[in-house]
């Protein structure tokens, strides 16, 4: 079916729903119900494309907004107190929506702390990854104290744009990871289009031999018009490594409508025995070939589209655990309305399975359908959104 009559025929589907069904049975047509994922555990707090850092007992947590706001708090459930924003102003980077960064990824990397971060449009590969440093994660009196450096990489214009993979790919949704094996840095990146790469950096994170980068094609949809990978990261539990990413519609479903039933944003992995690959998932499908098991989806008719992933690592006997945004059905469905979630995972047979929510008050309330009838009437025609 061609996707504009798809995307009404998913909008009439969901009022049918709501003028027949059971409250039980209630928009079961558009959000799984499934109980093959745990409920998450809830970070009490709206974020889109979280990302956190752990550092001195405090969890610090970034998101894409208006100059990068972040947050901290001494739990992964709150609660979040306001520390600043990472920018003081627009991006250096001209081009895009320089108020309003999407997708940072902060580090702290040799005495130093980076916030890699997206300037882009919707559906556009204008695109670019920035880069701001710090000495200190926060001062006194909230007052910035990020230096931002601008472009890192670029796509669609700005220098060595005709250079391979910039000319093929999307700058946006950038990851850090530093290979335990040596010490080496790469930056992971990538968004619809030709997929996600990784490259190769500099101990200082410039890209290393710029206009001849070192790079691993990661993950790629040959066969999907749309292309919908993004948000990805590569981990490390030995002997494995792992490479995330967020599959299908993120988000705008208030704006956009909903897309068919398993369409919308889950988090997708595979695994190899090196950090350039290739990647495989459970079927042994490679990653550059379609791959990605499923490791979170949507699930219990209560969480809608998770996505826009990251890994803090456990140390000793505390377990790696993986958090994301998602949209907690009885809140509703805007960008802004995303919360952050969380799990702990378990390792079976070399294979991340998040574990169920334990923490205080973190079973969600029950499904609201007025959330879903007002999304219907701003329901329409299905496109994807290049985000």
């Amino acid at each position: 079916m061609h996707t504009t009559l798809r995307g009404l025929a998913s909008c009439l589907t969901l009022s049918l729903y709501l003028s027949t069904a059971t409250a039980a049975d209630k928009n079961t047509d558009i959000v799984s119900t499934t109980d093959k994922y745990p409920l998450p555990n809830q970070g009490h707090v709206a974020a889109h494309d979280p990302n956190i850092l752990h550092q001195n007992n405090t969890y610090y947590l970034f998101k894409g907004g208006v100059r990068i706001p972040y947050y901290k708090s001494p739990s992964l459930s709150g609660p979040w107190e306001d520390v600043g924003t990472v920018l003081d102003g627009i991006s250096e980077v001209e081009k895009g929506n320089r108020r309003h960064p999407w997708a940072p990824d902060v580090i702290f990397w040799n005495a130093r702390f980076y916030c890699f971060y997206s300037i882009s449009q919707a559906g556009e590969r204008n695109s670019s990854i920035g880069l701001a440093s710090s000495d200190a994660i926060e001062v006194a009196g909230g007052n910035s104290s990020w230096t931002d450096h601008g472009a890192l990489v670029n796509t669609g214009t700005g220098p060595l744009t005709g250079i391979y993979p910039y000319n093929v790919s999307n700058a946006i949704d950038p990851a850090f990871f530093a290979d335990p094996a040596d010490g080496r840095p790469y930056l992971q990146y990538g968004s619809y289009w030709d997929g996600i790469f990784q490259l190769a950096l500099n101990d200082n994170l410039t890209v290393e031999n710029p206009r001849s980068p070192s790079v691993d094609h990661l993950v790629y949809l040959p066969d999907q018009a749309d292309k919908p990978a993004e948000g990805s990261l590569v981990s490390y539990r030995e002997p494995y490594y792992y490479a995330w990413f967020s599959f299908g519609q993120c988000c705008q479903f208030d704006q956009l409508g909903f897309p068919p039933k398993g369409d919308e944003y889950s988090i997708r992995v595979g695994r190899s025995e090196s950090v350039h690959g290739p990647f495989v998932d459970r079927n042994n499908t490679d990653l550059l070939n379609g791959g990605g098991s499923i490791v979170y989806g949507s699930n219990h008719g209560e969480v809608y589209a998770p996505g826009g992933l990251g890994i803090l690592y456990g140390n000793g006997n505390d377990s790696d655990v993986l958090y994301y945004h998602y949209h907690n059905t009885s809140i509703g469905f805007a960008q802004n309305d995303a919360q952050l979630g969380w799990n702990e995972l378990d390792y079976v047979d070399g294979w991340p399975v998040p574990r169920g929510a334990k923490s205080l008050g973190a079973t969600l309330p029950s499904t609201s359908s007025l959330n879903l009838l007002a999304l219907l009437c701003t329901c329409r025609p299905r496109r994807y959104p290049y985000l």
